[in-house]
């Protein structure tokens, strides 16, 4: 997937800095005071029990739900940011779920994806895009609805690479799918990191996260008790008492 070296911030600079963001819904907090940064072409990892805020985190840095602190992306304040400004900047959030227009077919959908690009780079879009995934290219002309669970999550992510992001956001990509069917979708992360493309990763298949990501913070109770480097020889004891402490753990 290119991408505009000159555009990004330097080695030095984080691609997406979050400081203090705090949200919930309604009257109820979900998350208090959450620090966060990425660097460009670095998969972070982020875990946490259910209910612990990891797809509110999500939301509120793509701008689909309001919240307090601030959000910094390539150089850019997006606090207060709409989806739509969050995208043009170059940050795409695949939902959790396989959110696709089911009576839409595989390359339409890509193309409501690519809506706002220039129509002469919109076919090229959706073949790049595509590339990462044939099984849903051999596809194309069908309707999502006619996929399997698995492809449709395939077809999601592949949603948003459409707009080349600079920072790809996905919630939960393995749920549901079939253990063949997690690895081809780890696979593409591999290769989006290659690439130079930053992922952050809410994943329940803690070990497989950790294989791939290069850091790793944990959320528990609505705040991060834990960041980490994933080559930390005690990682896995350090995750087990963040999750369960009372209080935070320090990142070393």
């Amino acid at each position: 997937m290119p991408t505009l070296a000159a555009d990004l911030p330097s080695a030095a600079e984080p691609l997406l800095r979050v400081t203090g963001l705090s949200t919930g819904y309604g009257k109820v907090g979900v998350l208090r005071g959450v620090d966060l940064t990425i660097k460009v072409g670095e998969v972070v990892a982020l875990l946490g029990p259910n209910g612990a805020g990891k797809t509110t985190l999500l939301r509120a840095i793509s701008g689909l739900l309001p919240s307090q602190g601030s959000v910094s992306f390539a150089g850019r304040d997006l606090a207060g940011a709409a989806p739509r400004e969050t995208v043009q900047a170059g940050l795409a959030h695949v939902i959790e779920g396989h959110r696709v227009f089911t009576q839409q077919s595989v390359v339409d959908n890509l193309l409501l994806a690519a809506y706002d690009l220039p129509r002469g780079e919109r076919s090229a879009r959706v073949e790049e895009a595509l590339g990462y995934f044939p099984e849903i290219a051999e596809k194309r002309h069908q309707r999502a609805v006619a996929l399997s669970g698995g492809q449709q999550q395939m077809l999601a992510v592949a949603q948003g690479l459409v707009q080349r992001p600079r920072l790809l956001m996905l919630d939960e990509p393995s749920a549901g799918l079939s253990p063949v069917l997690v690895d081809r979708v780890f696979d593409v992360v591999r290769k989006l990191r290659e690439s130079g493309t930053a992922v952050l990763l809410v994943e329940q298949l803690i070990e497989k996260a950790l294989a791939l990501a290069d850091r790793v913070y944990a959320l528990a109770r609505g705040s991060i008790v834990l960041e980490a480097s994933t080559a930390e020889t005690d990682l896995p004891h350090r995750l087990e008492h963040a999750y369960f402490a009372s209080a935070p753990v320090a990142a070393e």
